[in-house]
């Protein structure tokens, strides 16, 4: 078993004895699974925590008292290692990466390196000309928008990113509609991202895209392309609303009994490296979060002389229940 002293932060951290948690590499073990690489195909690049919301499930702690942003230069080294190793797909995300100021040269030197760009927003970042002209740079691009929309309930998305948060995404999407993202024959693709506004899973993602788009069409005339639904995962901000709110110990116990050994194979991070905004590897955001560097040890994007090998271990944690819970976070 593993030694529960050397937890990192996550599940059961601080609160052991309130939340005894099976350590996430016992409980593979127990299915006869392991969590190792498989060829990388996507590339992940967190610009930084800049962020003009601080919503409530964020694992990052991002908002707008962060100073960390990728500067020029780790993004001459990103684009530089997208060139050396080839990826299927680039990832762009954040914080909210509208505000780091050369996100422009960014997406240019990636765009043509992947034959799938894509682009988190959270639809409220940038205003005015300043979203106009990313928005022309993403339509010439073709770079995937991947948009956050909690919930279809103003309210209750408004609770986790703000006040006004729904009724400023609603108008961003209705303008990215206008230029042809989320409509159907255009090739622009525009994705939602949903997760729960609370400390529940979320909906199975067939049934909730299906009433996201009936709801996003009926109340605002919004259509898009995707809706993926993600459990939050119990780091940063997200952890500490759990444990001020009493519903720390609830939680984690819904996701272990919800762990799904058939979506161990399908993760995310058996396929894919996170670059941090200041330029080193890890296996995914969420080890990220927690400084649980790619093999064990900090290397910079400018250092990589080879992608990890299939059968590579990964980083674990105890926060990996969120992930391998249910349909699982692919």
């Amino acid at each position: 078993m593993t030694d529960r002293r050397k937890m990192p932060p996550g599940i059961g951290t601080g609160v052991r004895e309130a939340a005894p948690v099976d350590p996430f590499a016992d409980t593979l073990a127990r299915h006869g699974l392991s969590l190792v690489r498989d060829r990388v195909h996507t590339l992940q690049v967190n610009t930084g925590y800049l962020c003009n919301l601080q919503c409530r499930h964020c694992h990052l702690e991002a908002g707008p008292g962060r100073q960390e942003i990728m500067s020029r230069g780790t993004m001459e080294a990103v684009v530089s290692f997208a060139r050396r190793f080839p990826f299927q797909v680039v990832d762009v995300t954040g914080g909210a990466p509208e505000l780091v100021p050369d996100l422009p040269f960014l997406v240019d030197g990636l765009a043509p390196l992947a034959p799938r760009l894509m682009l988190r927003t959270n639809l409220s970042a940038v205003s005015g000309a300043e979203w106009e002209s990313l928005l022309a740079l993403c339509v010439a691009r073709r770079v995937v928008l991947v948009a956050s929309f909690p919930s279809t309930n103003p309210s209750q998305a408004d609770a986790q990113r703000g006040a006004g948060a729904t009724e400023a995404a609603i108008a961003v999407l209705k303008k990215l509609n206008a230029a042809g993202y989320g409509v159907d024959g255009t090739g622009l693709e525009l994705n939602l991202v949903s997760n729960p506004v609370g400390a529940f899973l979320p909906m199975p993602q067939d049934s909730a895209e299906r009433k996201f788009r009936h709801d996003m069409l009926r109340k605002w005339g919004v259509a898009f392309n995707r809706l993926y639904t993600f459990a939050n995962v119990p780091l940063g901000r997200f952890r500490t609303w759990l444990l001020r709110t009493g519903n720390y110990e609830h939680y984690v116990k819904t996701l272990t009994e919800s762990f799904n050994p058939s979506a161990v194979d399908g993760l995310m991070c058996r396929t894919l490296l996170s670059v941090s905004w200041d330029g080193f590897l890890y296996d995914c955001d969420f080890n990220l979060a927690v400084d649980r560097p790619t093999g064990g040890r900090k290397v910079h994007v400018s250092e990589v002389r080879e992608l990890p090998a299939p059968g590579a271990p990964i980083a674990i944690g105890e926060y990996c229940y969120a992930c391998a819970a249910g349909s699982g976070f692919t």
